[in-house]
């Protein structure tokens, strides 16, 4: 009743102010994993869509919806950036977990699947390194809890639960991590966060302690996270969010006294596997080419990196250096569609048009997509398109990064303007490894697959 109570206040405040499957396959991924010891821990991954696949979509996720859950997020992204902003030795060893595309849990990003408690159950949590907090859906969901793939998670049910006081140093950071103020549940001291995302997606519940376990010989006592009690919006099938961000508080910051602050990741298609790699060994042995990693006042936890070229079919696109310098650019994995800035959207458009025109037929624009063309894909000969960052660095896209198809014989340019920041999203990195080495401040890309 305290929670029910303090949510109502809490509310009112606002309008005041303001107007056992999973587990199984997860075990069996543990069994057949195929390193170990100093070098951390690889897990095969299955095809959301493959043979013994739990996590079908229910009901089916439209093209559509995936770009309207899309637009929602940069528009979150846009808004965290309006907010002002707050004052604010050599690792041998990684982890490597599952990473499966997410339209099997009816959302357009990343998924992993974790254990939480003691003795662990699984869970399948979307990855985000737009996120610091991470949160679970929990028992008794006092308010609301959305439809979830997995039994929700019952804290009474684990020996290592812990829930976090008011005036714990945990509670404290809450205001950086996500940008609300920490409350207080005064009828039992508990710190209470609010993870918000600027489209009216938000979890709110109890701030907490658990076991993370991320591989059967690989787990984090006392990680610190949200038992979330009312969770609303555009989270799909998911359990809750890991976050990847940059802050103490993030599944990364807590890992990194571990394994060293750096992690890697492979995005891969909806007909592949790929993998999240934890740690400063995973950005080794790949050939990585580094671009520095930048800082963004307004939010410093996002990864920001600058854009400095775009090639189409080996010519540079016609852009003032000054346009690619006065815009922030983060790297996303959250957000499916690139997003660029008109003034470099035009001209690029405008020169993938002029070679994709001269053997294919224009189709009327879906949604957000408004450059369509008529054919598929698979058939399709498309010119190469480079993204250039600062110091070399470089994503030479493939077909299938440039390219949407989203109907039979009807396949879109995967990229939007936007008059906000420049984003580069999920589906431009898919099959590309890339490393973000926060130690030293750089994000590498390395082509050759999820493999």
């Amino acid at each position: 009743m305290g929670f029910v109570w303090f949510l109502g206040w809490f509310y009112f405040y606002l309008l005041a102010t303001a107007s056992s499957l999973a587990e199984k396959e997860n075990e069996e991924a543990v069994l057949n994993q195929s390193g170990g010891g100093r070098g951390g821990v690889r897990m095969t991954i299955h095809h959301v869509h493959g043979p013994g696949s739990s996590l079908a979509p229910q009901p089916p996720v439209s093209f559509s919806d995936v770009l309207a859950w899309d637009e929602a997020r940069v528009k979150a992204l846009n808004s965290r950036l309006t907010k002002r902003p707050k004052n604010d030795t050599r690792y041998t060893k990684s982890v490597n977990v599952p990473l499966n595309p997410g339209a099997s849990i009816g959302t357009g990003n990343y998924y992993i699947k974790v254990g939480l408690g003691t003795p662990p159950r699984y869970y399948s949590m979307i990855i985000d390194t737009g996120s610091s907090l991470s949160w679970m859906q929990c028992k008794p969901c006092a308010i609301y809890c959305h439809v979830q793939a997995d039994p929700v998670f019952d804290p009474s049910a684990s020996k290592s639960y812990k829930p976090l006081s008011c005036s714990s140093s945990q509670c404290s950071s809450l205001e950086e991590a996500t940008l609300n103020d920490p409350l207080c549940d005064t009828s039992s001291n508990v710190c209470v966060y609010t993870a918000s995302y600027g489209d009216s997606s938000y979890s709110m519940g109890y701030l907490s302690q658990d076991l993370l376990t991320i591989a059967s010989s690989q787990n984090l006592p006392g990680f610190v996270y949200g038992c979330g009690q009312d969770s609303e919006g555009l989270f799909g099938r998911s359990a809750g969010i890991l976050g990847l961000a940059r802050n103490k508080l993030s599944m990364l910051g807590q890992l990194s006294a571990k394994f060293g602050y750096a992690f890697s990741y492979c995005l891969p298609t909806s007909r592949g596997g790929g993998f999240l790699s934890v740690g400063k060994a995973s950005i080794v042995g790949s050939a990585y080419k580094f671009t520095p990693m930048l800082t963004g006042p307004r939010n410093p936890s996002l990864y920001f990196l600058r854009l400095t070229a775009i090639t189409v079919g080996g010519k540079a696109v016609g852009v003032a250096a000054g346009d690619y310098y006065r815009v922030p650019t983060i790297i996303d994995s959250g957000t499916v569609i690139t997003r660029l800035p008109m003034s470099i959207y035009t001209p690029f458009q405008q020169a993938f048009v002029k070679i994709m025109s001269t053997k294919y037929a224009r189709a009327p624009g879906f949604s957000i997509l408004n450059t369509c063309f008529k054919g598929n894909l698979k058939d399709m000969a498309v010119p190469e398109v480079r993204l250039v960052f600062q110091g070399g660095a470089d994503l030479n896209l493939r077909p299938l990064n440039t390219l949407l198809q989203i109907d039979e014989g009807v396949t879109c340019f995967a990229f939007a303007g936007d008059n906000g920041i420049a984003i580069i999203g999920n589906h431009q990195q898919q099959t590309f490894k890339v490393a973000y080495d926060v130690s030293t401040a750089r994000i590498g890309f390395a082509p050759g697959g999820c493999n």
